[in-house]
């Protein structure tokens, strides 16, 4: 059996009476969960769902997120995860560019999925607290539908300097081998009990928290948004063993320190998404006693490619390529580069997808002879660590999200008094990146700062909007493009960014 979801029966077989997820008050152990995959199936069939169609998942991460993902799974189709603080447009480019007909939807969210899903013919399938219950009246379906290795599991929406989102179609081959060395590599097992405060729209979430957890009969404890006193709380309540965040959210357990809650349960933290400083890994380990591993990856490689090992690790590097897979560094002429020397990062093996949705260009651009090119820059030392060094793509990650300026440019330019914008990553002190943006104005274009901000935030999610805009001539170069490396901050920004 091909199919990713085939995990959970197994793991239903084994460990049924366990807890398989947490939410607050709310426990689903396997046996419960592999049933109500079987009742999303069975609604998903009703409305006439066939093997390989398309199916938008806008959840946080709620109790209702593993039998909505596995049960699309476990119908044949494809779940295409997306932020539920995505905004109507960006909803209708996630539903209209994958095709899918169906989305469910958070009751916060509901009302920008409605709006983007009406625009291109797509049913919104409402998802509230009293959900769970309600599927105990969905009809089952047994069984689960059959899939190959190669056939499309997620369609994870990326992008890159073009602006305009694209689908990385994961396969079950890749998802299921990349959580199978994942969970070897970090000895997750039954005993364990997994937090899940990495959304799990994400692709580190969906692999290393939920599809690790449910592969080994493990817990999965979710946090739907995370505060960090709050969240060592739960670490005390459930006896979380491994913690997985980003940067941002260790530097928040770390300024909260011990004495909120006892943490001694912790055996292993991960960290991902950004890099994280080595005062702040040093200082976490002396304050909890739990060691962080850093590792590395992308959407588009399901998404591990590379991690720090408990027993071989090596503080501010994203360690060595996980089994299966091959790493090397590229010059501009397509060579080879030496240690110590900084190169693109490419990749090779199990866990590289196979292509963007429709888009046989894009794919062609970054695949070539077997190797995803990555476009971050990076070392490699004499022991085979690599050290991230700077991105070759303009992607801001802020909090451990990625913001892909050309996107918040476009907005931008829908304005009528905007002419030239910018938009960039400004050093964070706690998010590690901000996002800003510098604006030229047309000839007679009148707005303030304040608006451009208030304009971009109503048509993206929350966490792209820039927080600093201000007006500049920006610099253009000898082909008309803006220098964006040129781009100057002005002084009080960046007193506020970094104090």
């Amino acid at each position: 059996m091909s199919n990713l979801a085939d995990q959970l029966r197994r793991s239903a077989t084994e460990h049924g009476e366990r807890p398989a997820v947490r939410h607050d008050d709310t426990v689903l152990t396997y046996t419960h969960l592999d049933d109500l995959t079987a009742r999303v199936a069975g609604r998903l069939g009703e409305l006439g769902l066939q093997p390989g169609d398309r199916v938008g998942v806008m959840l946080p991460n709620v109790a209702a997120f593993a039998p909505v993902y596995y049960g699309v799974l476990r119908a044949g189709g494809v779940v295409v995860p997306m932020n539920p603080l995505l905004k109507a447009r960006e909803v209708e480019h996630h539903l209209g560019d994958s095709g899918a007909r169906l989305v469910f939807a958070w009751t916060t969210s509901v009302a920008e999925a409605g709006t983007g899903a009406d625009a291109v013919g797509a049913q919104v399938l409402p998802v509230t607290p009293e959900t769970l219950g309600d599927m105990a009246q969905w009809p089952a379906r047994a069984g689960y539908a059959e899939r190959a290795d190669d056939d499309t599991a997620v369609i994870l929406y990326t992008s890159g300097t073009t602006g305009t989102p694209k689908g990385a179609e994961l396969t079950h081959a890749n998802l299921r081998r990349n959580a199978e060395v994942s969970t070897g590599l970090f000895g997750v097992g039954p005993q364990d009990v997994v937090m899940g405060c990495l959304p799990l729209f994400h692709a580190f979430g969906q692999t290393c928290a939920l599809n690790c957890a449910i592969a080994t009969g493990a817990a999965l404890t979710l946090v739907s948004r995370f505060d960090a006193a709050a969240a060592l709380k739960v670490i005390e309540r459930d006896g979380v063993t491994v913690f997985e965040g980003v940067p941002t959210m260790y530097v928040g357990l770390l300024a909260q320190g011990v004495g909120v809650a006892d943490t001694s349960s912790l055996r292993l933290c991960l960290s991902g998404g950004a890099a994280l400083p080595v005062e702040v890994l040093k200082g976490f380990a002396e304050t909890f006693g739990a060691t962080i591993l850093e590792g590395y990856g992308l959407s588009e490689t399901s998404p591990v490619a590379s991690f720090n090992r408990a027993d071989n690790h090596r503080p501010g590097s994203i360690g060595l390529p996980i089994d299966g897979v091959e790493m090397r560094l590229l010059g501009e002429d397509g060579a080879d580069v030496a240690d110590g020397e900084v190169g693109e990062i490419a990749i090779r093996g199990h866990n590289v997808m196979k292509g963007y949705w429709n888009r046989p260009e894009a794919t062609a651009d970054v695949l070539r002879d077997g190797w995803f090119r990555t476009g971050d820059m990076a070392t490699r030392d004499t022991d085979g660590f690599y050290v991230i060094v700077d991105r070759k793509k303009d992607m801001i990650i802020r909090g451990g999200y990625n913001v892909y300026p050309r996107e918040i440019e476009e907005v931008l330019y829908e304005h009528p008094a905007v002419l030239h914008a910018a938009v960039i990553g400004l050093r964070h002190p706690t998010h590690g990146e901000e996002v800003g943006a510098a604006v030229t104005l047309r000839a007679g274009g009148a707005t303030t700062a304040d608006e451009l901000r208030e304009w971009v935030k109503a048509r993206v999610a929350a966490y792209k909007y820039p927080r600093h805009v201000w007006f500049a001539e920006l610099p253009i170069g000898p082909t008309g493009k803006i220098l964006k490396r040129a781009v100057e901050v002005p002084a009080e920004i960046f007193a506020k960014v970094t104090s």
